[in-house]
């Protein structure tokens, strides 16, 4: 089958790859037939050679990167290592985070700084690093969340308030990158099973991801290849005149009446 949505052969540099959203996503790519770049923590516990093998065996190259989104060297390095083998940037994807459950009782300058290092200044350093390679134009997209993008959460303001800010950066972004062609949009998720959120500790865990699903209108949770999908729609030629927006992958839950 042909393909119209002008992904085929395009290359994507992902943060965060090894697992949730970027794996998954990384995965979406190749079956579009686009090749990836994703970067990965060297301390994170899952192993970035799965994407890796998934990846390749849809059919496409994919290329780790060991990079702390921290390190402005770091994200260069992941950047360039796009054009080193592939000769060619197109897409952009910041979806390294962390998430951390802390009462503003509880919250230490440390806990803060580096809650916005990551979940916000890294993505930032990641886009500076890969639209100074974008040579023909292309696409961007932030990993937001429904905490901080649309709704409060209690015991996790240093995070609601770096996906918050995510959503100024990219509207900014999207008017000042506009003249080289590059687009940059945002996505919410909305309660997604993934890693992250099974973490009973800092988020809802196995059982409030089950109680959730009552709530949401779809009858469940989303899943990370969902939301892996609309990311590669804000970034292929079917959203071509879309730029400095936010997509909401929710099932519905933000539109739903109070009952």
């Amino acid at each position: 089958m042909i393909r119209d949505d002008g992904l085929e052969g395009k290359v994507a540099v992902i943060s965060g790859g090894a697992s949730g959203i970027g794996q998954a996503l990384a995965v979406a790519y190749a079956r579009a037939g686009a090749h990836t770049v994703v970067g990965y923590l060297e301390s994170d516990p899952y192993d970035v050679a799965d994407t890796v093998a998934l990846v390749e065996a849809a059919g496409a190259t994919c290329v780790a990167v060991p990079v702390d989104v921290r390190s402005y060297a770091d994200t260069e390095n992941m950047a360039q290592a796009a054009l080193d083998t592939f000769g060619r940037l197109d897409i952009a994807i910041g979806a390294a985070g962390i998430l951390r459950r802390a009462s503003l009782a509880d919250m230490t300058d440390d806990a803060w700084e580096d809650m916005m290092a990551v979940d916000l200044s890294g993505v930032m350093r990641t886009f500076r690093s890969c639209a100074a390679r974008m040579n023909n134009g292309g696409a961007m997209v932030a990993t937001s969340s429904i905490a901080g993008g649309v709704y409060g959460w209690e015991d996790h303001s240093h995070y609601a308030a770096a996906k918050a800010g995510l959503l100024g950066m990219c509207r900014s972004l999207a008017v000042e990158l506009a003249p080289g062609k590059i687009r940059v949009n945002a996505v919410i998720p909305g309660l997604i099973e993934s890693p992250q959120s099974l973490d009973g500790t800092n988020s809802l865990g196995k059982d409030g991801l089950d109680a959730a699903g009552g709530i949401i209108p779809w009858g469940r949770v989303g899943q990370v290849d969902e939301a892996a999908r609309a990311i590669r729609f804000l970034t292929s030629d079917d959203s071509a005149y879309v730029t400095g927006q936010q997509l909401i992958v929710d099932g519905g839950l933000t539109v739903r009446w109070p009952s």
